[in-house]
């Protein structure tokens, strides 16, 4: 054959000689496309530039500001932080090194022990940029299990590697190391380094450059809290300095942003040590802050026509192995509870408690949908490792809904779900979505084709309505039934998955719910199970985050701080508090024991979104000086003009930004 003809994306076709490769199309395609391919797609597969291309193959290109072209920059960027240390640091051990969201990492166990210092990252970043200008390129082979043991044979941590793919036992943590098809390549970048890989990975070293180690920390081979402790340098990479430069701004941005900083600062909450790892307390202005946020809930369900339930925090193993809890998330569950009287665990859900108040009677096609609305704690067992202030917890509040309804009512009702979602969202100030269609995984999952195939219809039919564009997530749904995850934008452009709606069929099978149809016979209802918050605690520190502490003043802890001047001035402050307190809104007042200026500073530490400062004038024309967040300072204002301000501000949820 002297030409092999390929299918684009966009369906053209292009003729080039026989033994041309991915990197020859792009070539043949632009100069500009070839600059920026860093790999391609052949027939569905990632593959490097240099694979052959086939006859009749479906091609596109993966370029570098791609995030499946970043992806490549970053595992390939791994591999040559690897080859640093191995050199520096003879005796290493590599274990694995994917790439990540924003970045890569990769693990090592250094000889004797040592430890990498901040000294050590400065010399394995020279080393590695003196890689990098070496233009060493990326040569990928396959071999079998007996040659890649004998290439690894100093290197535990890949031998097992080898052993668990020989043996057909590789998973999600050799991601990126091997294929899980049991076949094994390897890419050599110079005579002296090797690494274990599926790749792709970019043509040669000069292609990467744009990259910042990071920091380094503690890693459990295999996440196994058991077996060995690594040290895992984290890296981030980009296409270019630019795309270098703004991830690192924003990432300066969300240091400043933490929630745990911020909670700490303004006194909202706080992580005893004395409770344990993943336990948080709440002081009583985070607790204000949480009130408003649920109050606000239950007040939404109220008018959506939901019922309010209450459940248990704990229940007996049967109920667990009922509902295919034990059976499909006993991981993320804490130990049981031996009792006289049966085993007993913390709950995790909330859901087969719902299941239980439905199957309490019997129930007519008249009452459905049937909304039932909890605020239920759930317990889980996070690994330490995992575990990040409120956003990855042991302990939390799920806004926990579960609608009953007939297989009729089912696409209707997501699609009313929707709607509540996105109006609560924006009540918070989110208005920047994604959504994604999360299907079957049939090794993970239980219940029938049918089943799946409807529920995951009556999602989509849902989004549809809307018009909203979706990703399809193949095999991430729960083991019960498909979902719509909905993920929000904050103020700096990350992402945050919140809010979900998922159908399910396999619960009301298993709990044998029922309902009495217009027909007289007895039915199986479907069942939604929905968390809008997805948890108090995770949703308020997106929000800390979100607003880098200044809540808008409808949901800020304090609204307005009344600073007298002097001590002259205390009888006149705190009766405006009470004035203030008494229009509903939450005012404190602190009086002239420190200087008024550093009084003020506090209170913009705290983001308090008003500063009332009073003085003689204000105790005579009975007036206040208004201090606002981000705003201009003016005196003399009557205090009935401020009410009718402030009360405007938090009635329309204005936004007072922070300077």
């Amino acid at each position: 054959m002297s030409a092999v003809v390929v299918t684009l994306p966009d369906g053209s076709q292009r003729s080039l000689p026989a033994g041309s490769t991915v990197g020859d199309l792009a070539v043949s395609i632009g100069s500009r496309l070839a600059k920026a391919a860093v790999a391609g797609l052949l027939d569905g597969a990632e593959v490097d530039l240099g694979a052959t291309l086939s006859d009749g193959a479906l091609v596109s290109i993966i370029t570098a500001e791609s995030e499946p072209g970043r992806h490549v920059l970053r595992h390939s960027t791994a591999h040559v932080l690897a080859q640093a240390v191995v050199q520096l640091f003879p005796g290493a051990q590599f274990s694995i090194g994917p790439a990540i969201e924003d970045g890569f990492y990769y693990d090592f166990e250094l000889p004797g022990g040592r430890t990498f210092n901040d000294e050590d990252l400065v010399a394995i970043e020279a080393r590695m940029r003196e890689i990098i200008r070496a233009a060493q390129p990326f040569t990928r082979a396959e071999v079998s299990a007996e040659e890649a043991l004998r290439i690894f044979a100093s290197q535990r941590y890949k031998r097992e590697i080898i052993e668990r793919v020989s043996n057909g036992a590789a998973d999600s943590s050799d991601s990126g190391e091997a294929d899980a098809s049991g076949t094994i390549s390897v890419y050599r970048n110079s005579a002296e380094f090797v690494d274990l890989c599926r790749g792709p990975h970019v043509p040669t070293t000069s292609r990467l450059g744009h990259f910042a180690l990071q920091k380094v920390a503690g890693a459990y081979w295999r996440g196994n809290e058991k077996g060995p402790m690594l040290q895992r340098i984290y890296g981030t990479a980009w296409e270019s300095d630019a795309a270098l430069r703004e991830h690192l701004h924003r990432l300066e941005e969300a240091a400043k942003r933490d929630h745990r900083k911020l909670a700490q600062e303004m006194d909202l909450i706080s992580f005893p040590s004395e409770l344990g790892g993943g336990l948080a307390v709440w002081h009583p202005k985070g607790a204000i802050v949480r009130k408003i946020m649920e109050d606000y809930s239950r007040q939404r369900h109220l008018e959506g026509d939901y019922q309010f339930v209450y459940t248990p925090h704990l229940a007996n193993a049967n109920l667990f192995a009922k509902s295919g809890h034990l059976g499909y998330y006993a991981d993320g569950m804490y130990p049981p509870m031996e009792m006289d009287n049966g085993t007993y665990y913390m709950k995790p859900m909330n859901c087969p408690m719902h299941c239980l108040i439905y199957a309490g009677r019997q129930r007519s096609y008249r009452e459905l949908p049937l909304r039932l609305f909890e605020l239920g704690n759930v317990y889980r067992y996070e690994r330490a490792g995992t575990l990040h202030g409120l956003l990855r917890i042991r302990g939390f509040t799920q806004d926990d809904s579960h609608i009953f309804c007939t297989e009729e009512q089912l696409a209707d009702e997501i699609t009313s779900i929707l709607d509540f979602v996105l109006s609560v969202l924006r009540r918070f100030g989110f208005h920047d979505f994604e959504f994604n269609l999360s299907t079957r995984d049939p090794a993970k999952s239980v219940g029938t084709d049918g089943m799946w195939e409807r529920a995951t219809s009556a999602l989509r039919e849902a989004l549809e309505r809307h018009g909203l564009e979706y990703e399809v997530k193949d095999g991430d749904a729960a083991f019960y039934g498909p979902k719509i995850d909905i993920d929000v934008r904050d103020a700096i452009g990350r992402k945050w998955q919140l809010s979900t709606i998922q159908a399910d069929f396999n619960n009301p099978e298993r709990f044998d719910l029922e309902y009495r149809g217009a027909d007289g016979a007895m039915h199986r209802p479907i069942m939604l199970h929905r968390a809008l918050f997805g948890s108090i605690e995770r949703f308020f520190g997106v929000l800390l985050e979100h607003y880098a502490g200044a809540f808008p003043t409808w949901l800020a802890p304090v609204q307005a701080r009344v600073l007298p001047v002097a001590a002259a001035h205390h009888d006149y402050a705190d009766t405006l508090a009470t004035t203030l307190r008494s229009r509903g809104f939450r005012v404190d007042v602190v009086h002239a024991d420190e200087q008024l200026g550093k009084r003020i500073r506090t209170a913009k530490v705290e983001k308090i979104p008003h500063v009332l400062v009073v003085g003689d004038d204000d105790v005579r024309d009975s007036t206040v000086g208004v201090n606002p967040r981000g705003g201009d300072v003016r005196r003399g204002v009557a205090i009935a003009d401020f009410v009718d301000e402030l009360t405007v501000e938090v009635s329309e949820s204005i936004v007072v930004e922070e300077q």
